[in-house]
């Protein structure tokens, strides 16, 4: 067994002996690894976080340790199962949520639960509707919540800053590219004061400030064997802003019969019937603890979180590549065109994306 590896694990209050420790999965953030135990104690998962993305880890720590106390409250209220319906921090042997090694890198461990299996993407209404179900009953289960979150990344899904980083961007131009983008840059500019308008809701309350997951995905969900959801995990984004940004996060993927980086455009649109088997599922959770004004503008978190999207894409190609990985000259250019060409497809459907909402909040 790697004896690196052992010693960062021996810092944390891990139950029972320890077995083998492998890395999981692909890490594109964090380095992720499964530690094994002998017996019948639990397993757990050990993450190595990336202060660069996350620069306050403390920080993003106590937001999940505040976050998952509060969920197996509801859940144990529930008659459900803590341990296997929410995420168990695992601290270390002194009490804290974290381990700083050496080298300045930080370690944190959660159980691992068992039995649980993930779905990289949605394929089905059926799917999706179990997707919409599983951010539905989290943000359900915090709606509640009132404790103060850090913001754990700066100004995330805020256009307001988003515009900021964009003006400054285009008035520097360092690589000489917007002279050739008039029209992409036109798609920006044309829509900006509908996206203030819907961000300044949000800044005066008339959208409620609630506990947003922000990596809304379908791997983030767990499911039990009987393809039940179990657990939403990945927390380390957990902040507060509107709900309606994990929805449009998920429609922006779920829905997209295309790929974000597709140069065939021919084949990005919006699945309405992907849309509606999410937002149906989500309500199903959701929407007891729903304000009006949050059912109203539901179906407009697609659009927005889409755009924001196409805004940060061109922001990056305009800018040399520097945040997106890129794996062509003109990747970035080509993601702005795919997702441009899903939010046209969502504007054309809007009308029937606001039917189907109504409909199912009846």
């Amino acid at each position: 067994m790697d004896e690196r590896m052992l010693s960062i694990a021996s810092h944390f209050a891990i139950e029972g002996e320890i077995e083998i420790i492998k890395p999981l999965g692909e890490g594109f953030i964090n380095d992720t690894f499964i530690v094994k135990t002998v017996g019948d104690t639990p397993n757990y998962i050990l993450q190595r976080k990336n202060h660069a993305i996350f620069p306050d880890v403390p920080a993003m720590m106590d937001n999940i340790s505040k976050v998952t106390a509060h969920l197996k409250e509801k859940i144990a209220a529930a008659g459900g199962d803590p341990r296997r319906e929410a995420l168990t921090v695992t601290p270390t042997v002194d009490g804290k949520l974290y381990w700083q090694d050496n080298e300045g890198n930080y370690w944190a461990v959660c159980e691992f639960i068992e039995g649980s299996v993930t779905y990289d993407r949605a394929d089905t209404p059926e799917l999706a509707y179990k997707g919409g179900q599983g951010i539905g009953r989290f943000q359900a289960q915090l709606a509640d919540f009132t404790e103060p979150l850090a913001e754990t990344i700066k100004g995330f899904h805020n256009i307001r800053w988003r515009f900021q980083q964009w003006d400054e961007t285009i008035a520097k131009d360092p690589m000489g590219r917007v002279a050739e983008l008039k029209e992409e840059i036109s798609w920006i500019e044309s829509r900006r004061e509908q996206m203030l308008d819907f961000w300044k809701m949000v800044e005066e309350g008339v959208l409620p400030m609630r506990v947003t997951h922000n990596d809304t995905k379908l791997s983030n969900i767990l499911f039990n064997q009987n393809g039940d959801v179990l657990c939403v995990i990945d927390l380390d984004t957990c902040m507060s802003s509107t709900s309606l940004n994990d929805v449009g996060d998920a429609l922006r993927s779920y829905t997209n019969t295309g790929a974000e980086d597709d140069q065939d455009l021919n084949r990005v649109s919006m699945d309405i019937n992907m849309f509606e088997g999410y937002i149906k599922g989500y309500l199903s959770e959701r929407k007891a603890s729903m304000t009006q004004s949050e059912i109203d503008w539901l179906a407009f978190s697609g659009i927005y979180i889409t755009y924001e999207q196409v805004l940060r894409f061109l922001m990056d190609y305009i800018d040399g590549d520097n945040y997106y990985k890129v794996r062509y000259d003109g990747h970035n250019l080509v993601r702005t065109h795919a997702q441009y060409k899903l939010l046209t497809s969502m504007e054309e459907q809007y009308e029937r994306m606001q039917q189907i909402v109504r409909e199912a909040v009846k």
